[in-house]
């Protein structure tokens, strides 16, 4: 059971996996920097509010017993904000350059040759050859020589008189 737990952790794609964990935690934190640090103070000046994440319109007032209702559509332009531009660098970050390197690689590698195909031989030439493998065949002498093949009259052939 120990080997097998072994073999699953060293596999490359759980490697693989635990360093895309670690460096989406990373480029999250970038995110959300640039995210709080840049666009929601720019965002809380058009919509006067203090937080973009925090705008939003009350439907009711806090009352005794009662928490306020409020629409916070902030909170969902800053998540909309955040994903894109984390799309926006995984695409230009990671899939532009991997596509390049794919094309590239494709262009440095040789070209399969095409398996060669021997000449077409004429009908004369092919049953020269077959003639010559059966006299071969037939030089062996002795019990281990071929017998005659049959041969059936062709019948484009005119009768042989």
């Amino acid at each position: 059971m120990l080997k097998g737990f072994k073999e699953f952790v060293l596999r490359g794609n759980v490697i693989d996996l635990a360093v895309a964990v670690v460096i989406g935690a990373a480029f999250t934190a970038i995110v959300n920097g640039l995210v709080s640090g840049l666009f929601n103070p720019v965002i809380s000046l058009i919509f006067d509010s203090s937080d973009i994440a925090k705008a939003g319109v009350t439907l009711r007032e806090a009352s005794p017993g009662h928490d306020a209702v409020v629409l916070a559509w902030g909170a969902v332009i800053s998540a909309i904000i955040q994903f894109v531009l984390i799309a926006i660098a995984i695409y230009f970050g990671l899939i532009v350059p991997m596509n390049y390197l794919k094309k590239v690689q494709l262009r440095k590698k040789p070209a399969e040759e095409a398996p060669v195909e021997p000449p077409a031989l004429t009908e004369t030439e092919l049953l020269e050859q077959i003639r010559d493998l059966l006299k071969e065949q037939g030089s062996g002498g002795g019990a281990h020589a071929a017998a005659p093949m049959p041969v059936a009259p062709d019948p484009k052939l005119p009768p042989v008189a």
